[in-house]
């Protein structure tokens, strides 16, 4: 595939909660790394739940030999405790970050006034230079909590004003959400690549709990069809990684800058897709 050639991949983790999960993760991160992609990232949960295991997995694999980039917010933690967090991260030689707004755990207090995403991304620019590729997200069929679709542009147009490098969306499953979405951010003056986030198909019902959460849709015809694989999880797997990969074709060929996989800490699902689209050829 031509157009992958010149595209950017991604493959992310989230920071398990058990010993026997990152033993796991261990093995999954060392069958991808060997895909070679161009950075893992590691979430950081909600009002930096968790900030200590993102820290701990970030500098593992950057040790290993990976790039890997954080996902950092402000949520409850204090501008002193993010900027010593950016300093190790520097020091780890570290250079890209994911900025998010974060959430702060429902029934616990804020040690600081900053809130929104715009806000971490300028206070790393007036921190740490241009030292860090910085990432932000992006919802190409609106953020769950947005007023409109021309707010929800304008406020990710305050994250690129404030020296966001790049996005990353909340996956999808409509091309057309994607690209249309593009052509809006365009004419609103927003020029930063905007990569995809992919979601494998592999259970149907944490498909939908997941996206019913985080406001991504699942079209109609798609969920009719994955209910009527019932118990045939191996059907659904094999349908789903058929549809999963014609959309990622769909993306690259009609000009996505490169995909970001949502790996669930799974490595078959991903190598799946990465072969079918012969991103190992690109180098």
């Amino acid at each position: 595939m031509d157009t992958a050639q010149s595209c950017h991949y991604s493959i992310e983790f989230f920071p398990p909660r058990t010993e026997a999960g990152e033993a796991k993760l261990d093995a999954t991160h060392k069958e991808l790394a060997a895909l070679d992609p161009d950075f893992f990232s590691v979430t950081y949960g909600a009002g930096g739940s968790t900030k200590k295991g993102t820290r701990k997995l970030v500098l593992k694999y950057q040790k290993a030999g990976s790039q890997v980039a954080p996902h950092l917010s402000f949520g409850g933690t204090s501008d002193k405790e993010v900027l010593k967090l950016l300093q190790k991260y520097m020091d780890a030689g570290v250079n890209r970050i994911v900025a998010l707004r974060g959430d702060v755990p429902s029934g616990s207090g804020s040690s600081t006034t900053h809130r929104y995403a715009n806000e971490l991304v300028e206070f790393i620019r007036r921190e740490t230079g241009d030292h860090f590729h910085i990432d932000v997200a992006c919802y190409p069929e609106i953020h769950p909590v947005a007023k409109s679709y021309e707010s929800d542009v304008q406020y990710f147009k305050q994250k690129v004003a404030a020296g966001a490098d790049s996005a990353i969306t909340q996956y999808f499953y409509n091309a057309d959400a994607y690209f249309r979405f593009v052509d809006y951010c365009a004419s609103a003056g927003i020029t930063i690549p905007i990569v995809p986030g992919i979601m494998p198909i592999t259970n149907f019902e944490n498909l939908a709990r997941f996206s019913g959460n985080c406001g991504a849709e699942i079209p109609q015809w798609l969920s009719r069809r994955l209910v009527d694989f019932g118990d045939d999880s191996e059907g659904l797997k094999t349908f789903g990684l058929e549809i999963v990969t014609e959309l990622c074709e769909k993306l690259l060929q009609g000009g996505a800058p490169g995909l970001h996989f949502y790996s669930m800490n799974s490595a078959n699902n991903v190598t799946q897709l990465w072969n079918n689209l012969g991103l190992s050829d690109r180098r």
